[in-house]
């Protein structure tokens, strides 16, 4: 009896916040998984090791990622707010936005490595699609001529 291949296509929020592959969604985009080892929390592998899609397409490709870092940067600052405004209140009368800015930007700073992560995932998402087919077109896995 042959086992059957678990042929399912992966959630992609799922796929995005745990770095896989955008084509495949099951290869590790970062060679480091852990992302707070800051000497290669970024270092990324050149092709994914299931499918062989280049993690940089084009060079300069991850520019745009700014962008992207500064809209969940800004997401997280908003439910941070949000989050202050409903669990403790703000107040003229007393310093709780100052609390909160310092409560803010110390987790801004906690979170950056995997805002940076995250954004490149999500940047790459954008431009790569999905590709049920992945086992049976496999990518070339070009070399970079230097």
């Amino acid at each position: 009896m042959c086992a059957e291949r678990n042929e399912h296509k992966p959630n992609v929020i799922l796929s995005a916040l745990q770095n896989k592959c955008p084509r495949c969604r099951r290869g590790r985009l970062f060679v480091e998984s852990n992302p707070y080892k800051l000497g290669s929390f970024m270092k990324m592998n050149e092709h994914c090791p299931e499918c062989g899609q280049p993690s940089e397409p084009e060079t300069g490709f991850f520019f745009g990622t700014g962008y992207v870092s500064y809209a969940l940067s800004i997401a997280l600052s908003v439910s941070t707010f949000v989050a202050w405004w409903v669990l403790l209140g703000f107040s003229l009368h007393d310093n709780s936005v100052l609390y909160w800015l310092g409560v803010n930007a110390i987790l801004l700073v906690v979170m950056q490595p995997l805002l940076m992560r995250l954004s490149r995932t999500i940047w790459l998402y954008f431009f790569v699609y999905y590709d049920r087919n992945w086992r049976q077109n496999r990518l070339p896995v070009r070399t970079s001529v230097q």
